[in-house]
This record gives structure tokens, C-alpha cells and sequence, in this order.
């Protein structure tokens, strides 16, 4: 699958979740021809099909598109990415920042690549748990280095707005594969990624 820039809209989703959606706002009790709310089905389908993107688009397409051979073996370290992704149990949003490192093994990617792979995988219905290791996933398939290193500290409004309703929540999830299996290097990591040295 190549890789391409710019929203685009299906049409047939479009009308499909316009439909789905104008029933919806009915059987909440609201009037879906009212002024305010006659074209938000539409908006809401667009938002909808913009904040799930990252099914149409292929991590490693993303990382291939940028691949350049490149004897070296240090860490590499991109931090405080921003995510915004759905929740898949209640379709709220959860928000908050990726931290990712690679220890390249011949190969490196673009900078701005390991950010689009966050985005390819949170821009779907997703669990914290699995995006964290689907961004390792990507980068360890494509890029063949010698350790991945993923940290995601996020914000749930499923926690915050319903149920438990707990605002100042934060979760942490990471995984760790290769040379980020070993202590000294794990460590090395976090010690970098909570450090403000900018």
C-alpha cells in the first residue's frame, strides 16, 4: 500500500454513518432538523472517518518511505508525541504522549516517520495496551533494529466523563524488545525521555 497525505471522505461511508448518525441524535431525544443540529451528522461523519484514518494507512509503508542505510548504532529517541485516539469499549477519546526509541541496525527512518506511525495506530478504535505494541511491532518488523522502546502516558475520558469519573488519572503502558530488555539500557531510556534537556 503506498503512502499518501490528505484527508479523504468515502462517500458511501459518508452517507452511511450520516444516516447512522441522524437516527442516533432522535433516539437521544433530540430534534436532528433543529437549526444547530441539521448539519452535524455530516461534520460528526467526516470527524468520525478523519479519527479512524489510520485503518486506510500502512506503518510500514510510512517507514519504508524514508529508509536510509546509516552505520549507527546509538539510540535514537523521539519524545513527547503527541496522540489523540477512541477508546474501542466506549468511543470517548484518550489523549496524551508517546515516547519512542529505536537502536538502528544498519538502517534509520525519517524523524517524522515514527510520529505518523503513532498516528496510523491511534488514529483507529484502539486499547492503550495494544497501541503501545503495535508502534514497537512496526518499527522492530521494518526498520530490523537492535532494540524498540515504547512509553505512552495517556489521559482516558472514559475514566473521566463516566464510570469512575477520576480526572487527574494518568496511564502508563510500555513495551521493550532487544537491547531494551537489558536494565542498563531500559534505563538509560526512561532516565532520557524524563529529563527536560531542551
Amino acid at each position: 500500500m503506498a503512502y499518501s497525505k490528505g484527508e479523504k471522505y468515502d462517500e458511501k461511508t459518508t452517507e452511511g454513518l450520516i444516516k447512522t448518525y441522524r437516527e442516533s441524535i432522535s433516539l437521544l431525544g433530540e430534534d436532528p432538523e433543529r437549526e444547530g443540529l441539521q448539519k452535524t451528522p455530516e461534520r460528526v461523519a467526516k470527524a468520525m472517518q478523519f479519527l479512524t484514518q489510520g485503518y486506510q494507512m500502512d506503518a510500514n509503508a510510512i517507514l519504508n518511505s524514508a529508509k536510509f542505510h546509516e552505520e549507527v548504532s546509538e539510540m535514537i529517541i523521539v519524545k513527547d508525541i503527541e496522540l489523540y485516539s477512541m477508546c474501542e469499549h466506549h468511543m470517548l477519546p484518550f489523549y496524551g504522549k508517546a515516547h519512542v526509541a529505536y537502536i538502528p541496525n544498519g538502517y534509520i527512518t525519517g524523524l517524522s516517520k515514527i510520529a505518523r506511525v503513532v498516528d496510523v495506530y491511534s488514529r483507529r478504535l484502539q486499547v492503550q495496551e495494544r497501541l503501545t505494541h503495535q508502534i514497537l511491532n512496526s518499527i522492530k518488523e521494518t526498520l530490523n533494529p537492535l532494540g524498540v522502546a515504547v512509553v505512552i502516558e495517556a489521559s482516558h475520558l472514559c475514566m473521566m466523563m463516566r464510570g469512575v469519573q477520576k480526572q487527574n488519572s494518568v496511564t502508563t503502558t510500555s513495551a521493550f524488545w532487544g537491547e531494551f530488555e537489558k536494565n542498563e539500557t531500559r534505563s538509560e531510556f526512561v532516565k532520557l525521555i524524563s529529563s527536560r534537556l531542551h
